[in-house]
């Protein structure tokens, strides 16, 4: 398995921008689709966004799609959530999390058996 370690997270105001990183270690990760999932209070996890290991595919959730952009580096080893024009209702604690290696699959349902600890966004009104 893969580790996986959030960072990025933090307080910003309604319409402001942060990117997220997750820096995987491992040796799955160049053949390893990549996610992004996010929980907010009281609330079940949803699917943000996903991308291929191979960086050509990626996939995201209707409700932050133009929005975000997802991207990866494997040569770092990391994986990247861009968000931008961020709402009140993006305030959650995000995740990233790895499939297993060469998953071909990359989308909602992408099975992702490796998760990070979470990182917190808080998008103020």
């Amino acid at each position: 398995q893969v580790q996986l370690v959030e960072s990025g997270g933090g307080l910003v105001q309604a319409g402001g921008s942060l990117r997220l990183s997750c820096a995987a270690s491992g040796r799955t990760f160049s053949r390893s689709a990549m996610g992004w999932f996010r929980q907010a209070p009281g609330k079940e996890r949803d699917f943000v966004a996903v991308i291929s290991w191979s960086g050509g595919s990626t996939y995201y959730a209707d409700s932050v799609k133009g929005r975000f952009t997802i991207s990866r580096d494997n040569a770092k080893n990391t994986v990247y959530l861009q968000m931008n024009s961020l709402k009140s209702e993006d305030t959650a604690v995000y995740y990233c999390a790895a499939s297993r290696w060469g998953e071909t699959l990359v989308g909602p349902t992408t099975n992702f058996p490796s998760w990070g600890q979470g990182t917190q966004v808080t998008v103020s009104s």
